[in-house]
C-alpha cells in the first residue's frame, strides 16, 4: 500500500527499482517531570526525620520543684554526667499553688534510668563539684541534674525533686570516709582532699545529725591513697588562707587556689603508724585547723574529768587543757551535777587529752597509761583552772605537779577518769588575793579613822591658832628684825677689813714662804745628813760612857768615902 501524497503536492519520486519502502507508526510516551523529583525527597526526608526523632524519644516526665528559678521551657536540659538526657517541655503550676511541675521530653537512653529511685535536682549557676566546667552554667543558664541507683528499681514517670544537690557517688576506685564537725565553713561540693600536699580525693556531700548540732562530711580519697587512712589519721578543714605572727615572723599557708575558693581537707598520718587500714565509712573527728589537729596528736585520746570546787565562769567546751604550756587536749563538756551523797552541787569538766604523748612516757616507764595516771596522781599531778588573759577572762584546764597536795587516787567515773582538782592558779590567784585584800581593806574602821583625823585636826588647829603660837610668831619676827639689823652693822664695819684681805692673804702668803725657807735651812743645817747630826750621833755613845762612869765612881763614893784621902785600895772588890 503507497501513501499518497497530500492534495496540492506532488508525490515524490519513488526509488530506483520502483518500489515504495513501507513506514512504522510513531507512539508518543507521558513522561514525569522533574521538577516532582525535590519534593518527593524531601517527604523521604522528613518521614526518616520523624521516624529517627520518634525512635530516639523516651518517656515524658514530670519533676516537682518548690521553685522554677533558672529553668526556661525549650530551653533548659536534664543532664547526667553532662550527657543531654531531655529538654524541659513545659513548666506550670497545679492548681493548689504548693509547687511547680516541670514537664521533660526525654531521649531513649533515659528511659532505663527512670526508676523510683532517680534522684532530680536544680544545678545553678555555680562553680559546682569543683569543676570548671561548670562554669558554663552561667552562660547556658541552670538545668536540671539526674542520679539514678545503681540497683535500679521500679519504672516511674512522677518524680520529686530536691533542693539542695544529693550527696555525689565516686566513679573512681577508692574509700568514702564520714568527718564529723560542728560547723561546715567554706567547704563545698567537689572540694579537693589533700595528703601532704597532694590532691587525692573529693568531698562528695554531707548531712546533718544529732538535731543538727554535727555535720557529717563524705569524703572520698581515691585508691591507691585510701590505705594511707588508718585508725589515727587526723583531718583538718584546709579551706583560705592562714595568716600568723609567731616568733620567726609573718607565716603565710596556703593549699592551693581551689581550696581558696571551694574550701579543702587535708589529713596526715604518723609515720610511725601501727593502728589498721579504715574501713568504709568509718568516721572521723575533722578538725577546725592545722594547729587544733596538731594539738589533739595522732591516734586515741583519754578521757578525763575533774570536779572544780570554785567558779568555772570562762570555760567553755572546746578551751585548751595544757600541761607546763603545751596544749594536750581540748575540753569537751561542763555542767552541773548534784550528788546525793555529799549533798552538794557539783560542777564536771570533761576533757580529752592526746594519748600519744602519755603512751610514749608509758612505754618509757614500762606501764600502761591508766598505771602511769595513778603514778601522777601520787606524785601530785593537779587540774587546775587558769586565766590566760585579763582581758578576755577565758579559763582553761592547766595540769600542775604540786608536791605538797594531799594524797589522792585514780578513780573513774563511767568512761572518764577522775583527775582530782585544786584552786585555780595564774591571774586567778591574782585575783583571790586581790580579793582577800579587799576584804581585809573593807575589814578596816575608816569612820573610826576619820572621827580621829577630824580630831587630831581639830586639836592642831586650835593649836596653831591659839594664843602662844601667836606669841611665838610675834617673837621670832622681832628676832629676824634683831638679826638683820645685827647684819647690817656687820655690813657696815666689816667692808674696811673685807677691802685689806687680799693684801692681808699676800703677807700670809710671804710668811708661809719664809716659814719654808727657813725649814729648809734648819734641815739641811740639823737634818739627819747634815754634820751636826752626824757629830751628835758619835758624841752620843762617848756620853754614855762618861755617865757610866759617873754612875760608877757615885757608887764607890758612897760607900768609901774615905777613898777621897786615902785613894783606892786595892782589895778586891769594893
Amino acid at each position: 500500500m503507497s501513501e499518497q501524497a497530500p492534495p496540492g503536492q506532488a508525490s515524490a519520486s519513488p526509488p530506483s527499482g520502483g518500489r515504495v519502502l513501507p513506514s512504522a507508526p510513531v507512539r508518543h510516551r507521558r513522561r514525569i517531570p522533574l521538577v516532582w523529583i525535590v519534593p518527593f525527597l524531601t517527604a523521604l526526608i522528613a518521614l526518616y526525620l520523624v521516624w529517627d526523632t520518634y525512635s530516639k524519644r523516651g518517656p515524658t516526665i514530670t519533676v516537682s520543684f518548690d521553685t522554677a528559678a533558672g529553668l526556661t521551657a525549650g530551653q533548659s536540659q536534664l543532664k547526667y554526667r553532662n550527657v543531654v538526657m531531655g529538654t524541659v517541655k513545659s513548666i506550670t503550676i497545679p492548681p493548689d499553688l504548693s509547687k511547680v511541675l516541670v514537664e521533660i521530653e526525654t531521649v531513649r537512653e533515659a528511659e532505663s534510668l527512670l526508676t523510683d529511685k532517680t534522684i532530680f535536682w536544680v544545678v545553678k549557676p555555680q562553680l559546682f563539684a569543683g569543676n570548671v566546667s561548670g562554669l558554663d552554667t552561667i552562660l547556658s543558664g541552670s538545668y536540671i541534674g539526674m542520679r539514678p541507683d545503681a540497683v535500679g528499681g521500679k519504672p516511674q514517670r512522677d518524680f520529686v525533686g530536691q533542693q539542695d544537690p544529693p550527696i555525689l557517688q565516686a566513679s573512681a576506685k577508692g574509700t568514702t570516709f564520714k568527718l564529723d564537725t560542728h560547723r561546715l565553713g567554706s567547704i563545698g561540693l567537689g572540694a579537693p582532699i589533700f595528703f601532704r600536699d597532694i590532691e587525692v580525693g573529693t568531698v562528695l556531700g554531707w548531712d546533718l545529725h544529732d538535731l543538727a548540732n554535727r555535720v557529717t562530711v563524705h569524703a572520698f580519697v581515691r585508691a591507691p591513697f585510701d590505705r594511707y587512712v588508718r585508725g589515727d589519721t587526723n583531718f583538718w578543714n584546709a579551706s583560705g588562707v592562714s595568716i600568723k605572727f609567731a616568733g620567726e615572723g609573718i607565716q603565710f599557708e596556703l593549699e592551693s587556689l581551689r581550696a581558696v575558693l571551694l574550701g579543702g581537707i587535708a589529713f596526715d598520718t604518723p609515720q610511725d603508724s601501727t593502728q589498721p587500714v579504715a574501713k568504709a565509712d568509718q568516721s572521723f573527728e575533722l578538725y577546725k585547723d592545722l594547729d587544733q589537729a596538731k594539738a589533739a596528736g595522732f591516734g586515741q585520746q583519754i578521757k578525763l574529768v575533774s570536779y572544780f570546787p570554785g567558779s568555772v565562769a570562762g570555760l567553755t567546751p572546746g578551751a585548751d587543757v595544757t600541761f607546763h604550756g603545751l596544749k594536750i587536749g581540748e575540753v569537751t563538756d561542763v555542767d552541773l551535777v548534784f550528788d546525793p551523797r555529799t549533798e552538794r552541787v557539783l560542777v564536771p569538766v570533761k576533757y580529752r587529752v592526746q594519748a600519744g604523748r602519755v603512751a610514749n612516757f608509758a612505754r618509757a616507764q614500762g606501764m600502761d597509761a591508766e598505771k602511769l595516771a595513778e603514778m601522777m596522781i601520787a606524785r601530785g599531778l593537779r587540774a587546775t583552772l587558769e586565766s590566760p588573759s585579763l582581758i578576755t577572762g577565758q579559763k582553761i584546764v592547766a595540769f600542775q605537779i604540786m608536791p605538797g597536795a594531799k594524797p589522792d587516787e585514780l578513780r573513774k567515773v563511767g568512761e572518764h577518769y577522775v583527775i582530782p582538782a585544786v584552786e585555780s592558779g595564774g591571774f586567778d590567784s591574782i585575783t583571790r588575793a586581790a580579793s582577800e585584800l579587799l576584804s581585809k581593806i573593807n575589814r578596816i574602821d575608816f569612820d573610826r579613822i576619820g572621827h580621829s583625823l577630824v580630831n587630831t585636826m581639830a586639836g592642831l588647829d586650835n593649836t596653831v591658832n591659839g594664843p602662844q603660837i601667836k606669841a611665838t610668831l610675834a617673837a621670832l619676827e622681832k628676832a629676824m628684825l634683831d638679826v638683820q639689823d645685827i647684819a647690817r652693822k656687820l655690813d657696815t664695819d666689816a667692808t674696811p677689813a673685807l677691802k685689806r684681805l687680799p693684801e692681808i692673804a699676800q703677807q700670809l702668803q710671804d710668811a708661809v714662804s719664809k716659814a719654808n725657807r727657813l725649814i729648809g735651812s734648819v734641815d739641811r743645817g740639823y737634818g739627819d745628813q747634815s754634820k751636826f747630826h752626824r757629830d751628835l750621833d758619835r758624841l752620843m755613845p762617848q756620853l754614855t760612857d762618861t755617865a757610866r762612869s759617873l754612875r760608877a765612881l757615885t757608887d764607890l763614893l758612897t760607900r768609901h768615902p774615905e777613898a777621897l784621902l786615902t785613894g783606892r785600895t786595892n782589895t778586891g772588890k769594893e
